[in-house]
């Protein structure tokens, strides 16, 4: 058994059932995830992992690639022995794929995702989602005429690419083009993102690589770090330190948020499809929740799971002058497209996804 929480096998026996006989396609097949050691790559490793051991006839190969620049997971750790898997350390931008063998599956996440740390790292950022993409997208077209050419590759992208949209735009749909800034303080993601969109789909349209783009919403779940600095994990925090929550803005600002194992299935049906240069917006239409009635969910889950007590929702304003720039006042996905081609069904509802992530922090914290 590689997983000893309920909360995540569970995740991914959801997962395993949306895919189905789908599954079957990775059987003795070969995966590269780039940026795997991130949240994203938590689940999409173990859920494969999990699968050789319990549903695939024959095991496939996970290959994950991180510079590791937050450091070592433990759950990676975890990992070591076994056959199945093989981790490397280097940077997505420099290194040479053609020492590896036939790679039938990528998955390239290696990006950092989080505005509080991108926008310490924006040259990083950068040159994960144009330099590092344009690397392994060279590999790829050079062993596309051989016996060794990948049968999927998928790009993460980011609803980041939309903006900040106007009202008649949301909920949004992949044909709105975007209102994003190219200088602002989150221009190294926004536009980075947008660019490496650019380059998939003319990779796919020059060469022929079999390309597909996600475009997540606000993503959350286990193995997301508590110290990521985005709004879930900050409030959390802030439940299990038994401090108030201090809100840097006036909280009328309203996202959607996508549970985790929704999310996974959306992704691992766009690599497995054959929607080859299209992109697909996956996470949940609703609720679209504002981010003081989300702060007092988390709040009430906390006094109801741990018997926290008397926890504050306070208002201050940030030392940070950049700290709202460009930030979208709404954010909220028509996933239509996703619905009707691949037949995406996110099912965890909101407070159900919380307690899963306010359990899954107080037993590894």
């Amino acid at each position: 058994m590689i997983i000893n929480n309920k909360i995540v096998i569970d995740d991914i026996k959801e997962i395993l059932a949306k895919l189905s006989e789908k599954l079957n396609s990775f059987s003795g097949k070969t995966l590269l995830i780039t940026g795997g050691a991130g949240f994203i790559g938590y689940y999409f490793i173990l859920t494969l992992l999990y699968a050789n051991d319990y549903v695939l006839n024959k095991p496939c190969k996970v290959i994950c690639l991180d510079n590791f620049i937050r450091g070592v997971p433990s759950w990676i750790d975890n990992l070591k022995g076994r056959s199945d898997i093989e981790i490397i350390k280097a940077d997505a931008t420099f290194f040479d794929y053609s020492k590896l063998d036939k790679v039938d599956y990528i998955v390239y996440a290696a990006s950092i995702a989080s505005p509080t740390f991108y926008r310490m790292y924006p040259i990083e950022t950068m040159d994960a989602n144009v330099n590092g993409l344009r690397n392994l997208l060279n590999y790829c077209k050079a062993i596309h005429l051989t016996g060794k050419a990948v049968q999927s590759f998928l790009f993460f992208s980011s609803s980041e690419i939309y903006g900040d949209p106007p009202a008649e735009a949301i909920p949004t749909s992949e044909d709105y083009r975007g209102f994003v800034s190219c200088t602002g303080p989150r221009a190294c993601y926004d536009e980075s993102k947008r660019y490496g969109e650019t380059i998939c789909t003319n990779f796919h349209k020059v060469y022929n690589i079999p390309i597909k783009i996600a475009r997540p919403f606000n993503n959350y779940g286990p193995g997301l770090s508590i110290n990521d600095k985005r709004v879930i994990p900050d409030f959390c925090r802030n439940v299990f330190k038994k401090e108030d929550i201090v809100m840097l803005s006036d909280g009328t600002t309203t996202r959607t948020f996508c549970y985790v194992s929704d999310a996974i299935a959306g992704y691992l049906l766009i690599l497995l499809s054959d929607y080859n240069g299209e992109v697909f917006n996956i996470g949940a239409d609703f609720p679209e929740i504002s981010m003081k009635d989300l702060a007092q969910i988390i709040i009430r889950l906390g006094e109801e799971l741990f018997k926290t007590k008397e926890i504050k929702l306070i208002r201050k304003i940030s030392n940070d002058k950049e700290y709202l720039i460009d930030s979208p006042n709404r954010r909220c996905p028509s996933i239509l497209k996703a619905k009707d081609l691949l037949e995406y069904d996110p099912k965890v509802k909101l407070e159900d996804g919380l307690k899963r992530i306010l359990k899954w922090y107080n037993e590894n914290m």
